[in-house]
Parts: structure tokens; sequence; C-alpha cells
């Protein structure tokens, strides 16, 4: 492919007015290739790191097992035919490769057509797109799906550009029927090759197209071997072919010919002939051949089917004869000639001798049956070969050029090299066409190259390469004479027999032996060609290069009454030119040359196809058939070539933008920071990637890469980048979300303390008014978390037992579960008492279902044993006291009403209201319950009260009785709902990502530090002091030694080791202890102090194993000590505070008073002498005691207060618990506890509260003063906190 330039930027920018600084290139932001699927093998050959066809083989195989068939080498494309529809040619695909660099986009044909019309457009430069491989690699695929995506990109508005875009896609269809057929190893073989040149404007639209044919298998018209057919044509005509074309032309089905079924083959897997024949015609139509024109191509192909049905028999003398006379006569009819014409021009040929240079005699040489033969098959072949070039040249004529033109993208789809068992002159002639090809390959890639270099002031050492130009010389030249020469030379001097003619040739061979890549062989010769050694055979060449008709035949034909049969013969016999008409190998040789000074002109891409296997498997891939085309390809060469300098290059723009993320100095979160040129851009990535110096050159604009491990080691980290960024993503996802979750939790927890479960508590005051104070109610009726839920075992949701339920009784998907429970039904047995049985009472908004679970033959069977719809319900009787009976008065004349055992009786009756609003349902409350116990019968259950009810029994049935506990006044209602319990908010920032100072950390978060206006909770502390040894010393005053008693020390509680465990603080105090404030204003001001308290604990080190204890309260007004409120202990051992301001130091004998008690082993107490002291002390050392009504002693003095720091603060709330180990001595000189800075010797902390606390906050104050208050004291001094 072509080399992609991508020219005009700076043109375009001075066009818009732009003023950027020279050397400013614009980088776009690098983004994540989505679609981008992982590479398999390599994408381009130049990186594969052994060159080899073996090598080259199994990426390419590797590649093909993958769906992958495009590969490139440098600018040439390698395609595999995949022989299937792998949905890479539909208009998504296309438009995804408009406007891309090569390297943007997957290898793909539509890179290669888009890399050709960029390049034409952008630099007016002519390209060649070249395609070469065997049959039935892709070849005529590869060219239509190029045609496809010129004529999508070059789109306009033009009708006769538009007609112009549609003859050169007809061109396919017309071609393809005329110049394709069914072989070995191809459905649809090219059988020629064919330049195609269309041509543009200014403007890059197509404004004309010319063909140019090469190499036609004539051959193949009237021979094919076995499982072959012939052209495709044939086939189409004399099937599908009009009523009125078969009467006029005698046509009848291809098995009558003898052109179309000596392979005994009609029909191909994949070819619909009839259909095929439909597009031919609408080919013609659209490249705009009249009717007319079109009778007369279909008038020379019935001859040809005709003459293939003349048989020669031996006459008396031994001669050809025509078996069949009336053959020959429609023949004649169909050729506008006389039939005695044709059969002396098929059994007879006129000989002429020459003596000394002048006229001699002629004879009239009759012909054998074989020479006869031979000659129908001649004419046969000139008339079809005539009319290819015909149709060929009548396409040209319709698509001639309609504007100017400004420049050309060819496309040539030829031949690929050829190596068969047996290689004749039709092998020779494509394998020098090839040769041709690959000579100008090596000049224009090698020149290409070694421009590049010069031009990029590149050091570099000259290419060593095979120049086979030699090979070239050895088939065409005529000084020495070639084998072309020779050929010719042989034909010449021995025309008259064929045999001679080939003896002939093979001395005039033996010339060329001293030609290091040629070897004579017996009626055989070996070239040593690129792709490797062909043996060719001598037979026949001779009489196929002379590829003239006899006189006899060129003279029918031009004594034909029809215009169109003389106009494909132009060539007019003239006996008196002696001079000796070009051979086959002439005009090839001629062609060949044309075609190369062509090629040379233009910017050529190349696309080498390959056939995977003979079998058209998509799944098959023969690695020694893949090789051998590896080979003669030149592939291998290929490699070598593109990898003598550099095997990767790049503009400094283009290598900015696609690694600037490698580098920390040109690229910050993804954005392109590199203020200076793309070249330091450059150089500074290849240095901060470690990239060696001897690995690549900085050229004038491009960036030079030496080795391909290199760039994979650069691709490489930029896909690292992408990994590593997209974790740093989701780690900072993962944070959001549970911080989100967590938030949202919060809200809900407020918002159910506020109005959670309100429905539900409708409901259960709804029930309260139904039974109007007629009823006595259960103490557990009214508690205050009592609510009607209704569905109590989930028969209307999806999963679970419930549902089982409801699909074994049938209960409909649109029938609303609204209740269901567990009851008792009383059954009544013939000759004893009734008896509850356990059933399950399921309602719906239709109806209600009593069901039945029994065992039947070992398995579970459940059943419906009643279904009462709603509506027939009359009344519903209940007790006046607390048992849990009632009935369902049905008065059904078949049935009798059911009386049921509840617990949710009134839950069930408010449901039920609540179902059929409208129901007129009577509730009967009174000292019986009446029930039909029988249909017609009523029967009368009396209720009693029974204190001595067996528990846990509430009530018992006996002998139409009840008999049940006494239970709350009628008149009770439900209590208010309790406040749940505080929950200790956990903190929700403890991620990487959201430290200060960003993913890598960076400095400790400040303290936290109290409020001066804002009273903090008192909270329990989550993890407790360490538990001091088993035994230990009565503890002296220095506060490092414990200690120890003759008797076990009580162990303080161990500290917990999960946030999450942290006990649940303490509640407030009751409502009554309160100021008289709304409850939900107290309930907000709850809240907002919990999310308060939380701040603080985000500030912690998320690192430390201990966590911070909740602050104490503020000091409060001392009571009397003679009048103590709170219960009071006396210290059993001395306790020395950790110096953190939560902790309460404590004295052996001292009295205390404790004002809140934990079940995590910490007490909050607080002096009996000097209340305004209070702090968290361990329960384990502390007795209850009994304070007679005197003065309690003075405390402790203080201890000397710490020196002074840099800048004085408030006085901060606990940060951490204190430490799960047993602290050590203290140093001397040096203070224990970094916050509080103590002397050694001081036996007591600091207190926790000072008299310089600010007092307790009003309740009444506005919530937003006091959040502006907490945020500025945490705002201060942030940078001289120190954890």
């Amino acid at each position: 492919m072509a080399v992609t330039k991508r020219a005009g930027r700076k043109a375009k920018a001075e066009k818009s007015g732009k003023t950027e600084d020279k050397g400013k290139h614009k980088v776009k932001k690098a983004v994540f290739e989505t679609t981008k699927k992982k590479e398999v093998g390599v994408s381009d050959l130049t990186l594969i790191s052994k060159i080899s066809n073996e090598a080259i083989n199994e990426n390419l195989k590797k590649r093909f097992e993958n769906r992958e068939i495009y590969t490139y080498i440098g600018h040439v494309l390698i395609s595999v035919n995949p022989f299937r529809d792998l949905g890479i040619y539909t208009d998504e695909v296309l438009e995804s490769y408009k406007g891309k660099n090569r390297l943007e986009v997957p290898p793909h044909v539509f890179a290669v057509a888009e890399s050709a019309y960029y390049n034409m457009n952008g630099y007016k430069d002519n390209q060649c797109i070249i395609i070469s491989g065997e049959s039935g690699a892709g070849k005529t695929e590869a060219a239509k799906r190029i045609m496809q995506y010129i004529a999508n990109v070059s789109s306009s508005g033009s009708s006769s550009i538009q007609e112009i875009k549609d003859m050169v896609l007809a061109t396919n269809p017309l071609l393809e029927s005329f110049g394709c057929a069914k072989t070995l190893r191809n459905n649809n073989s090219s059988r020629h090759g064919k330049y195609l040149e269309i041509q543009f404007n200014s403007q890059g639209e197509p404004v004309g197209a010319n063909i140019t044919n090469y190499l036609l298998e004539k051959g193949r018209v009237v021979n094919q071997i076995k499982d072959e057919r012939n052209f495709h044509i044939f086939y189409q005509f004399t099937k599908a072919a009009s009523a009125e074309y078969r009467e006029i032309f005698g046509l009848q089905q291809p098995e009558s010919y003898l052109y179309t079924s000596r392979s005994k083959c009609y029909n191909v897997q994949g070819i619909d002939d009839v259909k095929d024949f439909e597009e031919t015609l609408q080919a013609m139509r659209v490249i705009g051949l009249a009717k007319a024109e079109q009778d007369e191509i279909f008038r020379c192909l019935a001859t040809i089917l005709w003459l293939g049905n003349v048989q020669f028999i031996e006459n008396e003398e031994g001669n050809a004869a025509i078996q069949d006379a009336s053959v020959v006569d429609f023949i004649a009819y169909l050729l506008g000639v006389n039939a005695p014409a044709v059969n002396k021009a098929l059994t007879s040929r006129i000989m002429e001798t020459s003596r000394g240079g002048r006229r001699g005699s002629v004879y009239e040489v009759p012909l054998n049956k074989t020479q006869a033969a031979a000659v129908r098959d001649a004419l046969s072949k000139a008339i079809y070969s005539n009319l290819f070039d015909w149709i060929v040249d009548r396409v040209n004529v319709s698509m001639a050029t309609r504007g100017e033109v400004a420049n050309t993208i060819g496309i040539l789809d030829i031949y690929g090299f050829e190596i068969f068992e047996t290689n004749s002159f039709e092998q020779l002639c494509i394998n020098y066409v090839n040769e041709k090809l690959q000579q100008i390959f090596i000049q224009l890639t090698l020149r290409t190259e070694q421009e590049e270099y010069a031009r990029e002031q590149i050091q570099w050492t000259p290419i060593k390469y095979f120049d086979n130009k030699i090979v070239c010389d050895l088939v065409e030249e005529k000084r020495p004479p070639g084998v072309f020469a020779a050929l010719n030379d042989a034909c010449a001097t021995a025309h008259a027999d064929p045999t001679a003619a080939d003896q002939t040739f093979v001395q005039r061979l033996n010339a060329l032996s001293s030609n290091k890549h040629f070897e004579p062989r017996q009626n055989q010769f070996l070239i040593k060609h690129y792709a490797g050694d062909v043996m060719y055979t001598v037979a026949g060449m001779t009489e196929k290069n002379k590829d003239q008709l006899l006189k006899d035949l060129l003279e029918l034909v031009a004594g034909s009454s029809n215009q169109f049969i003389r106009n494909l013969f132009p060539e007019q016999v003239d006996k008196d030119n002696k001079r000796r008409p070009p051979t086959a190998s002439d005009k090839i040789k001629a062609s060949a040359n044309d075609l190369v000074a062509t090629l040379m002109k233009a910017q050529p891409s190349y696309i080498r196809t390959i056939k995977p296997n003979e079998n058209k498997s998509p799944t098959e891939y023969n690695d020694e058939r893949c090789t051998h085309q590896i080979k003669y390809l030149g592939l291998q060469e290929n490699v070598r070539i593109r990898r003598a300098g550099f095997a990767y290059r790049q503009t400094f723009e283009k290598f900015v933008e696609r690694f600037y993320l490698l580098s920390p100095k040109t690229s910050y979160a993804g954005e392109y920071t590199w203020t200076g040129d793309a070249r330091s851009g450059t150089e500074q990535i290849l240095k901060d990637t470690s990239i060696p110096r001897e690995e690549y050159q900085m050229g004038v604009t491009k960036a030079f890469i030496k080795t391909p491990e290199t760039l994979f080691a650069l691709e490489h980290m930029r896909d690292r980048y992408w990994h590593n960024m997209a974790v740093r993503i989701q780690r900072a996802w993962r944070n959001y979300v549970r911080y989100r979750t967590e938030c949202a939790i919060r809200i809900q927890r407020f918002w159910r303390r506020v109005n959670g479960g309100l429905e539900f508590i409708k409901a259960r005051d709804y029930g309260h008014t139904l039974l109007a104070g007629r009823k006595e109610r259960r103490r557990y009726s009214l508690v205050g978390y009592r609510r009607f839920l209704g569905d109590y075992l989930g028969v209307g949701m999806k999963g679970g037992p419930g549902e089982m339920i409801r699909s074994s009784v049938n209960i409909s998907s649109s029938e609303d579960v609204v209740f269901s429970c567990r009851a008792e039904l009383l059954i009544s047995k013939l000759g004893r008492s009734s008896k509850p049985s356990p059933r399950i009472l399921v309602m719906t908004k239709k109806a209600v279902y009593i069901i039945i679970q029994q065992i039947v033959q070992g398995s579970l069977q459940i059943t419906a044993e009643r279904t009462v719809s709603l509506p027939n319900i009359k009344f519903i009787g209940l007790s006046n006291l607390s048992d849990d009976w009632f009935s369902l008065g049905i008065g059904s004349p078949n049935e009798p009403d059911p009386l049921l055992n509840c617990v949710f009786k009134t839950e069930f009756i408010t449901q039920l209201k609540l179902a059929m609003p409208s129901l007129p349902i009577d509730i009967q409350i009174g000292p019986t319950i009446n029930y039909q116990k029988k249909p017609g019968k009523m029967v009368t259950v009396k209720a009693v009260k029974d204190p001595n009810v067996p528990k846990p029994h509430h009530d018992t049935y006996k002998s139409s009785t009840i008999h049940c506990l006494p239970g709350e006044p009628p008149n009770s209602v439900s209590k208010p709902t309790p406040r749940g319990k505080p929950v200790a908010p956990r903190p929700i920032t403890t991620g990487k990502l959201l430290k200060a100072g960003g993913p890598k950390g960076g400095r400790a978060p400040p303290k936290a530090r109290p409020l001066p206006e804002e009273k903090p909770r008192a909270m329990p502390v989550p993890a407790s002091r360490p538990a001091p040894a088993a035994s230990r010393p009565v503890p002296p005053p220095a506060p490092a030694v414990r200690p120890v008693s003759s008797r076990p020390t009580p162990q303080p509680p161990a500290a917990r080791s999960t946030p999450a465990a942290r006990p649940v603080p303490p509640t407030r105090p009751t409502q009554q202890e309160q100021e008289p404030v709304h409850a939900d204003a107290q309930v907000l001001k709850n809240s907002l102090n919990d999310a308060l308290t939380s701040r603080h604990s985000r500030n912690a080190s998320s690192g430390s194993a201990r966590a911070p204890p909740p602050p104490p309260p503020p000091p409060a007004a001392a009571p009397p000590p003679q009048k103590p409120t709170e219960p009071t202990f006396k210290a059993l051992y001395d306790f020395q505070a950790d110096g953190s301001g939560s902790q309460l130091s404590i004295v052996k004998g001292e009295i205390l008073l404790i004002v809140q008690q934990e079940a995590n082993g910490w007490w909050l107490a607080k002096r009996y002498s000097d209340p305004a002291q209070q702090g968290w002390t361990p329960s384990a050392y502390l007795e209850a005691a009994v304070v007679e009504q005197t003065p309690a002693p003075p405390p402790p003095p203080p201890p000397p207060a710490a020196p002074p720091r840099k800048k004085a603060a408030p006085p901060a709330p606990p940060a951490k618990r204190p430490l799960g180990k047993k602290p050590g001595p203290t140093v001397p000189g040096r203070p224990s506890n970094p916050s509080s800075e103590q002397p050694s010797g001081a036996s007591t902390p600091a207190p926790v509260a000072t008299p310089a606390a600010p007092a307790q906050p009003s309740l009444h104050e506005s919530l937003a003063q006091q959040l502006q208050a907490r945020r500025k004291a945490v705002a201060e001094n942030d940078d001289d906190d120190d954890w």
C-alpha cells in the first residue's frame, strides 16, 4: 500500500486564520480504543521476530483461525481468502475507514483504498493498486471491494458522475460472466487479467474509466477438464435465454453442446446462473449496450456453441468430412456466409509455395480429422477472444472521459505466479508478467525507502537485494536472444510442422545455457524465478505462440454479410505481405512493457492474496499449500527489504499523539501537557520510557524505530496505562458507590425515624376503630412496634415457600394477596368433641382461602380446603374477651361456617374491610360467638376468663367453650413507636483515593477538634484497654508500673478488631428529661449530631489499628455532693488516662459518680468531689459503694500543666481509643504522649474538661449556626495538627 501522507494542515491553518506558533501541533486527546480487539499474532509482518517463510505462514495461520484475514507488510496488504462472509464489508465498516490513517484502523482492503484515494486527492499523484495471487485467492473480490469503497467516498450529486460510478460497478458482473469460470480451485476464477483505470477530476470525482485486458484463457472455450466449466456466460445463456433467442439461435440446454458438456459439470454450488444472467443483462443496459448490440453478442455465443457440435468423419480418401451438414448450414446462417464456404474452411487449407522470394504455386490441401477439429476450435477461440476484446472496448467507449482528468487510480487484477506439474506457454507468459511486476515492486519500494532515508537525513547502509532484472532479460531480451526471441525464431523457420518447430525451439534454447538462472533439459527447460524454480514443457509452445488464424478462416469471416462479425476481425488478408505477423509472445511482451510504464508513473499499492486450501473450506488452513504461495509471492523478500532499514517510522506529531501518555512530562491525567514542539516531545517520551539510543533515530519529520520489539514495548506500556487508569477509576467508583450507599442508608434511617411504616401504622389504628373498644386486647397487640404487614407468609412474593403455596392452590397472578398467616380451624368429629386443626389462612382482594397441608403417600400435598368469596361473607363473630377465635358468617346452604383461631385476627378483619370497603360486613362482638356448625344449624360458643390456661397458650377450646387469660382493657390503645437505638455512624471515607493528597496519600488529615459552640454527645468507646496481667503488685505512684493484687484482677474487655463491631452509643435522655421540644425537631437535631460526629471520624487515619473513642460530654453543673442522683462507685485501683482527653484518671479509694454505663467495659464517670471533671474509665476497676451524706473529700491535685505549644489550640476531642498494649516506661525529658506532652513524673493526666469549656448550647438555637461554628473550628490550624 502506498505511504499515506497527511498533508495540507499548514495551508488549511493559514486559510482559517490560525496564528499558532511554528512547530505547534494540536494533539488529540488519547482515548481507549473500545472497538480494538486483542491482536492475534502481529498485524504487520515487519514486526515479526524471525524472518522466514515458516514464521510468516505461522502468523497468517494464527490470524486466519481467529477470523483475521488481513495482514500488512509495511504498506503491502496480505489477504487470505476466508471462503465465507465475515461481515467486514458492510456500510458501517466502510464508514469507519473514511479519513483514517493506516495505523489508526485494523488492516483491511478499505484501508488500501482510502490510502490511494487520499493520496490521489490530496497530493495529486496517480495511484495504482496491484492485486496478485493464484486462482481462488480472492483477487476479483478485492478489486470489487476497492471499487465499492471508491464509489462510496467519491459520492457526488452530479448525475453524470453517478452514471460513471454505476458503469464502473457494472463492469464487475459483465466481465465476470465473460471472463470467469468454475475451476477446481475456485468457483468464480478470473481467467483473464485486467487493469481498470478510474479517472478523477480535481475535486476527486470520477469522470471516466478505462479497462485494459490481459491474457484471456481462450483455450477454455473449447476444452475443460473434469469438474470444471466453460465461461459462465455460456451456462447463463443456455439456461436463462428468452424464447426469442431460443427461436432465433436454435438455443438448447448446456447438455446439448460439446463445449459445455465435455466436463460433465453444469451447476456450481453457490452460483445461480439464471439470476446471474439477469444481472449481466442489467449491466449491459447500465453500460449502454443497445438491444441490437446485445443480439449480436448472443449470436456470436450461439455460433461458438454450434461450432463445437460440428463432428468430422473420414471419407474414402482418409480426409476429414462433415458428419452432419445441417449443423454447418445453421452455422453459415449465424455467420452470414455460404454453407459451402464454411465446409471448405473447416476441411481444407490453402498452401502457397515460394521460390527465391517470388510467389510460387497455390495448392488446396485437405485436412484429416485431427487437423479439421483443430481448425474448428481455432475459429471458436478466435470468435470468443475477439468478442471479449470488443466488449472491453465497448465498455471503454461508454466510460469515456466526460470532463477534465486530473488524476487516476488504477486497479490491476491479474494472475499470480503459477507453478503446476505441467507448465506450458500460458504459465511462461503469466510468470513473466509477475517477474516484471516484482521488478517494479523492488525498484519502487527500495527507491521509496532510500529516498525517505535521505530526505529524513537518517544514517543507513545500502540495502542488498536480489534484482530480478536478469530473469526478465532472460525471457524478453532480443540481444542476446531470450526465450521469447528463440520461440519466435522457431516459429518462423519451421512453421509447417509444429513438432519440428518445437525441436528447433529446443535447439535455440541451448544458447542460453550460460545464464545461471536457466537450465535446459530434454524437451524441457528450467527458469529460476524470484518465487522459485519452474520447469516448462516445450511441447506445443510454438503452436500457441503463433496465435493466428489461417488465412482461409480470415477470408471466411471477411466475406460475412454481418457487419458485426466483420468488425470482430479487423485484420485484412494481404496476400502480398510477407512480413511475419506478431506472435503471442510479442503481444504479451508489449502489453507488459506498456503496463510497467503505466505503473511506474503512479504511486503503487500492493495486495497479495493467498488461498488457504483447495477445498474452499472456511476452517481449513493447508500449511504446505500456503507456504508455497508465500514463497512465490515473494513475501519473505518483501519483509526483508522493509526490515533492512527500520521496522517502524512515524511522524513526530503522530508519534506524540500515540505515546504521549507514557511520559509524565507530556501528559497528566490523560491530557497532553507538553508545551514544546512535537520533535522534543518525541525525544522526551523515548527518554522517559528508557528506550536505548541505538534503537531509534530522529529524522527531520519522523522518528525511526529499528526493531519491532521496541515498538511492542511501547504499545505494551500504552496498554498498561489504560489498565492502570481503569483500576484507579474502578477504585474511585467503588468508593463513590460505598459512599452513596451509606448516605442512602442514613437518609433512609432518618426517614424511618420520622415516619417509617406510616401506612402500616394507619392500618393498625384503623383496626382499633373497627373493634370500637368492645373487645379485650392482648398485651403484645398493643406494643409500639406492632405493624399490620399483611402477607406474613410471603404468598404474594416470587420465590420461597410462599410462591409454592400460591401455585399449589392455583391463586391467579392477577389476585393481590393482602393477608396470609397460619391459623387453626375447628373441625367437628363424629361422636367426639370438636378439635382445632392447623391451616393456612390466605386472603386476596377476591376471596379467602383456607389451605391444608398434609402428607399423602410420603409427599407433601397442599390444597385449598375452602374458598370463600369476599362478597359472600355476611358477618364476623368475635368474643369480647382477649381470645383469638372468630367465625366467618357465610350462611351457605351446603357448607358450615368456619370457626378460626388466628393470632392476627384484628389485622385479618382490617384487611378484609380495606379489600372491600363497600362490603357491608357486620362485626359481631359479644360474650359468645355464633356460627353455623352445620347447614341451617346455628351454634353458640361462649368465652370465659380462665387464669389457669396452660402456657404458652393464651386460650384453649373445649366443649363449645373458649378459655382465655385476662387481657388488657378494651379501650386500650397501641403504645407510641419507641425510638430506635441510635447507631454509631460508620466512617465512609477510608478508601485510598479519598485520602488527602490524592491516590498516593499526602500529608496526614488534620486532627478533629470539638466545636466551640456544640456539645458532643457521649458515646461509648468501641475498643477497650488491654487486659492487665493476671496478677500484679500494688500500684506505686509511677504511672508506668501496675499494682499487684493478692486476688485476680478484673480484666478490661479486649479491643475490638473491626469498626463494624463498634458498640451502640448510649441513648439520649428520655422525653421527660428533655426540654419541651417538638419531636420532629428533636429527631432532626439528633440526626445532625450523628452526621457531625461522623465527620470527625472521617478525619481519622484509616491505617491506624485503634479507632478514636467518642468525646466526653462537656461539664455540667455539679450536683450537691450530699445529694447524689447518680450511682456511686469506689475505685479499686489506680488508673492513669492516656492523655487523649477522653479518659478520666482515678486513684484507689476515690468515689466516682457513674453517668453512663456501657456493656463494652467502659463507663462514663465524674468525680464526686468535682463533677466538672468527667471521662471514660474501665468498669473493672470500680465497685459499688454507698456514700454517706457528708461532703466528699477534695480531688487529688492536678498534675503540672503541659508546656505551652507554639500555637494555642482548643482541646481536641479524643482521636483514638486506648492502645491495645501495655504502655512502656516514660523516658525522662520526653513526653510520653504526643498530644499530652506531660512530664514523666506526673501521676495523673490533665483533666478532660476545663472551666474554659463552652457551655452547652440551647436546643432552640439555630442549627445552621451550629454547623457554621463547627466547620469554622475544624478548619482552623489544620496544618498544626499531627496524628
